[in-house]
């Protein structure tokens, strides 16, 4: 009997080289109409338009801040000639007896702690949401969740009711309470919580004896920093550029914050010039406790996000 033939077994195919021509051809088609706008010189200078014209009012504001009021009104703001920073701030503090620096610290004051108050509940809350069960839990979440939808406006008028019923018009306390909720918050907490603590983290603390609120405090807390940082910044942003609930529940001037106070002094420009320079260096000085947070904070998210990422 013959041995029957072997049967060739294909080896790798050899690569195609690919053509002078067409590798032209390759070529110019990235360098088509689409190949032009998403080069890296065309996306480059797209983010640099962009930069320029976020940072364009904060330039403007910086420069128009060393000017008087007749260097603001005859529109020169954009140029560092007549330069007078020094007069403004000195002026600003003088105004009515140092008044704005008392709004300054006002807004220190509600931004500073309804802003830690509302990170520490809001991370309990989402906490409580994400690692516990309890009877009507996603019923309740959707309400929470029914508040994201709801704006601040609308809140308003019954906000000033109820602490009208209360006796805490024309307070801090009118100002401050209501910075403590903030739904958004909530939800934010508990998508952190999911991602970042671990239920055999919990459970390991608890078979070592340790209560609830100790699990909480002493390991929770610290994995969901990230969380805890992130609500911080958004309600520090959103309770100091708060305008409307001051408005609404303040008549007092000692007690308003800063963003009130300047809205006062540029109603009073309209008549009195000599407010402009008070109004513009005061906005810039308003920047700078946003500026500094965000630039302190940052630092701390990165490190919070970097060591939730190892296991």
């Amino acid at each position: 009997m013959a041995p029957s033939p072997r049967t060739a077994v294909p080896g790798p195919a050899a690569p195609v080289p690919v053509r002078p021509s067409r590798a032209r051809s390759v070529r110019a088609v990235a360098r088509g109409p689409r190949g032009r706008w998403l080069s890296p010189t065309a996306v480059n200078a797209a983010l640099g338009l962009a930069v320029l014209y976020t940072l364009f009012p904060l330039v403007w504001l910086v420069t128009a801040a060393t000017k008087d009021a007749g260097g603001l009104l005859a529109g020169d703001a954009l140029s560092f000639e007549g330069f007078d920073l020094a007069g403004n701030l000195s002026r600003l503090a003088a105004e009515s007896d140092g008044i704005y620096f008392r709004w300054y610290a006002n807004s220190l004051l509600y931004a500073g702690a309804g802003a830690a108050l509302c990170a520490l509940i809001c991370v309990a809350a989402g906490y409580a949401f994400d690692k516990y069960r309890f009877p009507g839990k996603e019923k309740l979440f959707g309400v929470v969740l029914l508040g994201v939808l709801v704006p601040t406006t609308a809140l308003a008028l019954p906000l000033y009711l109820l602490a009208s019923r209360t006796g805490v018009v024309n307070t801090y306390w009118s100002v401050l309470v209501p910075a403590l909720v903030n739904p958004f918050g909530v939800y934010l907490a508990r998508v952190f919580s999911a991602g970042y603590i671990p239920d055999e983290a919990l459970e390991a603390a608890r078979i070592d004896g340790a209560g609830e609120l100790r699990v909480f405090w002493s390991i929770g807390l610290r994995m969901v920093a990230p969380g805890l940082v992130t609500v911080f910044l958004f309600q520090f942003t959103a309770i100091w550029n708060n305008f409307f609930l001051p408005l609404v529940m303040l008549s007092d001037q000692r007690l308003f914050p800063v963003s009130l106070g300047l809205y006062a002094w540029n109603g009073n420009a309209h008549g009195e010039p000599s407010f402009y320079p008070l109004v513009v260096t005061g906005s810039l000085l308003a920047v700078l406790p946003l500026i500094i947070a965000f630039v302190t904070l940052q630092r701390h998210w990165k490190a919070s996000l970097a060591a939730g990422s190892v296991k």
